[in-house]
């Protein structure tokens, strides 16, 4: 009866820990989620303005106007 009163405390403070680990885990996730800066900040501290303009070719598909049987 002492052996299983002792696995059951056991038991527990394993559920216990692992609960607590979980918890401080998913804070720290959405901290450094709430710390990424937005697009626009992004793009201004790249500096994106600057970069040349791309000419961007015409790659869309053509496909005929009657389906051959």
């Amino acid at each position: 009866m002492r052996r299983l009163l002792i696995a059951c405390f056991a038991v527990a403070a394993l559920i216990a820990a692992s609960a607590l680990i979980f918890r401080t885990q998913s804070r720290s996730i959405e901290l450094s989620a709430a710390a990424m800066p937005s697009l626009v900040e992004l793009h201004a501290t790249a500096g994106v303005h600057q970069l040349p303009d791309q000419e961007i070719d015409d790659q869309s598909l053509i496909f005929p106007a009657t389906v051959k049987q």
